[in-house]
């Protein structure tokens, strides 16, 4: 037999009508007559709601997972002053037929709470409701307010650590959008969560005004219109108003405790049970100390001996059995004696006793294995995977894959980053602590270990997870242990691009791009130029920081001009005309207007003449001349810098590869393009000069 399946829109505009339905529901019942049953069944409603709202608070792992409870609490209360108003009508209506006139619900929650004895239930019920409301509404709504104003304050440093991942190849556009999207939610969240708690309190407030009107209210009409006597109309009406609001107050202290749970929580990965087992209950030497106390209390004459000795002896033995759990999970085998060992028979040299030399390593220290051990789920290996995917889809070609080990020579936190065998970056990490960068408009100072960032150089300290939130607040960028030697690794990789790409990188370019178009590879290696010239074509390219992901265009340029040229750095300086634009869209993205710095022309002249004295390595080049152009490129290049630009330096083409090469060691942020490298759709504006003082 067939179930009855409803379709997908139909339980899609179920849902999208639940809100209306239960918005108008409440109003109707402000408006509305109800039934003594009805209001039963209402009553009955508000407090499984409450419980329910509680437990999802308990079981959520950070507060984003209980998005609605804003919305909820807000509801919650609206649904509790309209059943107030509901109730008080049937109240003042009804109190006179007696204490079930109402409904059982009422009835049986002002029979528990007053016992035969009205002035302890009053007293009873409002110390319930100012507990509620100066206690627990006031708490909840102070922490969500505080934790708006750090979430607001958070957010550009938490915007930046994402672009930071971002650009390092870390995480991808969809998850920085993810992250982004949370980062705002979060801020809104609080900001919610602190305006819906005043909603709660009013509630707390409104719950004591109305039991005192229905109580006076009820003697009123009680002995006025239905002839009650003073003592019956006094306790009917008693017994109703407490139950009444006992039964409104109960629901809202369940849920204004729910809203503290949420807004209070740490973000973590364990709920709040399992956080509040695993730190109050896991150290046997707290719970030792706490039982001797509470045994010893329970020896001192006048006191409830059991209770103290038997809570004691619980607390000593539950401390001897994490204790006897800890030293089973510590048990490690005995070692085998050095003589068990039989001795392996000396083997003799061999060539697999010759192990080339890694392309890419990283090793680290002992602290820091946890990052890299593929069975303790090593973040630093996703990373690292993300690195090279990101460095083939920019770059051009795939980078050597990244050969990972411990070394234990090095510190605990330490790592190393080396290129064929040669350290070109070190650095230590700590983990559990994050590293605060500073990228110059910070608003105050942490304590911690003070340090520079290991990539860019930037001031830095490592600072504890639980200052956090604090540092992103006062404007650093936090970044934790895997990320720093992430960030590190992919701008080494990309500053060593041209170092990477050997001949065996060139050959798999070769066999990709012969795969659509095999005449256009045939045609030019081995035809025209040899494997070894296009490596140095292209790793002059990469020196330089150009892509080579057009090497369609760089084929087709090399062929072209191959038949007459042969020397690669000729070939060069054609390909890079050819490239021109992805050249100056990679320096100058999404701007027509193009801000560079220029030679003067006496200067040109100079050059031009040392060049063709000397050649082009540009030997001829007087050192006072050189040392002249260097500080006054230096200086021009900072002010590019300052007014947020790329420090370009605009030549002519014959000057570009002399200049390109004497900068580089000096300035490697300055970029120098020719003329003939600029589309001719672009702008120039002149923003400084060069050689004016030569």
């Amino acid at each position: 037999m067939n179930s009855l399946k409803l379709p997908a829109w139909l339980t899609g505009q179920s849902k999208a009508l639940a809100a209306p339905i239960l918005i108008m529901m409440m109003l109707a019942m402000m408006v509305l007559p109800l039934p003594a049953f009805v209001l039963d069944m209402f009553f009955s409603f508000n407090i499984a709601l409450s419980i329910i709202v509680l437990l999802t608070s308990l079981y959520t792992i950070k507060p984003l997972d209980f998005m609605a409870f804003p919305a909820v609490l807000l509801v919650s209360t609206m649904l509790r002053l309209s059943l107030n108003v509901a109730s008080t009508r049937v109240v003042l209506t009804e109190g006179h037929k007696g204490p079930d006139a109402a409904g059982k619900v009422i009835e049986a929650f002002g029979h528990f709470l007053i016992g035969g004895n009205y002035t302890v239930g009053i007293v009873v019920f409002v110390i319930l409701t100012i507990i509620n409301f100066v206690v627990v509404t006031k708490g909840a709504g102070r922490i969500a307010e505080v934790g708006a104003r750090f979430a607001l304050d958070a957010m550009p440093g938490k915007q930046m650590a994402i672009d930071a991942d971002l650009n390092a190849g870390l995480i991808g556009e969809q998850e920085a959008r993810a992250r982004r999207l949370e980062v705002s939610q979060e801020a809104e969240f609080y900001g919610s969560m602190d305006g819906a708690s005043k909603y709660v309190r009013g509630d707390a407030i409104a719950g004591i005004l109305v039991t005192v009107i229905n109580i006076f209210g009820g003697l009123i009409v009680g002995m006025v219109q239905h002839d009650l006597a003073f003592e019956m109309a006094l306790k009917n009406y008693t017994l109703l108003a407490i139950g009444d609001g006992l039964v409104a107050q109960i629901p809202s202290l369940i849920i204004s405790t729910a809203a503290g749970v949420v807004v209070s929580r740490v973000a973590s990965e364990q709920d709040i049970g399992g956080q509040l087992v695993n730190q109050l209950f896991a150290k046997p030497r707290v719970l030792y100390i706490t039982g001797g106390i509470i045994g010893g209390m329970g020896l001192i004459p006048g006191m409830p001996h059991i209770p103290f000795i038997l809570l004691g002896g619980a607390l000593c033995g539950g401390a001897y059995m994490i204790t006897q759990r800890e030293k089973k999970q510590n048990e490690e085998p005995a070692p085998v004696p050095e003589a068990a060992i039989a001795a392996p028979e000396m083997e003799e040299a061999s060539w697999q006793d010759i192990v080339p030399v890694d392309t890419l390593g990283l090793e680290v220290g002992y602290r820091l294995i946890p990052l890299v051990d593929k069975g303790q789920n090593g973040e630093l290996l996703r990373r690292i995977k993300g690195i090279r995917k990101k460095f083939a889809q920019e770059v051009g070609f795939l980078s050597p894959p990244v050969h990972i080990r411990d070394n234990l020579e090095l510190k605990p936190a330490a790592y190393r980053i080396a290129l064929k065998g040669v350290e070109v970056g070190s650095g230590e990490a700590y983990v559990g602590q994050f590293l605060a960068i500073n990228p110059g408009m910070v608003n105050g100072t942490l304590p911690g270990n003070i340090t520079t960032d290991p990539a860019f150089g930037l001031p830095a300290v490592w600072v504890d997870s639980s200052l956090r939130e604090h540092a992103q607040a006062l404007g650093y960028t936090v970044v934790d242990a895997g990320t720093v030697i992430a960030t590190h690794l992919n701008h080494l990789i990309t500053s060593h691009a041209a170092e990477l790409l050997g001949r065996q990188e060139v050959q798999q370019l070769l066999d990709h791009l012969g795969k659509d178009s095999p005449k256009l590879v045939e045609d030019l290696v081995p035809k025209l130029i040899s494997l070894s010239t296009l490596q140095k074509v292209l790793q002059n390219l990469l020196i330089e920081g150009v892509h080579i992901r057009d090497m369609r265009t760089i084929i087709e340029t090399l062929s072209e001009y191959a038949p007459q040229i042969q020397d690669p750095n000729e070939l060069t300086a054609m390909v890079r005309v050819a490239l021109g634009r992805a050249i100056v869209q990679q320096i100058f993205p999404a701007t027509n207007e193009l801000s560079v710095i220029t030679l003067d022309s006496r200067l040109e002249r100079i050059l031009m003449q040392a060049l063709q004295s000397s050649g082009p390595d540009g030997a001829g080049i007087e050192p006072g001349l050189a040392d002249t152009i260097a500080a006054q490129a230096e200086q021009a290049a900072r002010q590019q810098e300052q007014m947020g630009l790329t420090p370009v330096l605009l030549v002519p083409g014959p000057l570009r590869a002399l200049l390109a090469r004497f900068l580089r060691r000096a300035l490697p942020q300055l970029k120098v393009l020719s003329h003939a490298e600029l589309p001719d759709s672009k702008t120039i504006r002149v923003t400084s000069l060069v050689g004016g003082q030569v």
